[in-house]
């Protein structure tokens, strides 16, 4: 059986435990939430991310698309 060599400037990791702990992680919005909370171990568990307020403001809102007279549909 051969040996199996790991890209050691992969974004994940050199090691394959380096790896799966990547694959593991929080995915959620961890930045903006107040709590997190892990529920269970292992490849099963289940994460938890609690927003209290959710006034983000994420950039300008979308002011439409035009019509066929280029007015602006919907509130300016």
């Amino acid at each position: 059986m051969g040996e199996t060599k790991y890209n050691t400037s992969h974004h994940a990791g050199a090691t394959p435990e380096a790896r799966i702990a990547n694959r593991l992680r929080n995915s959620g919005d961890v930045a903006n939430s107040e709590h997190s909370v892990v529920h269970g171990t292992g490849p099963t568990r289940a994460y938890t991310n609690i927003h209290h307020l959710r006034v983000h403001v994420h950039g300008k809102p979308n002011e439409g698309e035009g019509d066929i007279h280029g007015n602006k549909r919907g509130v300016v």
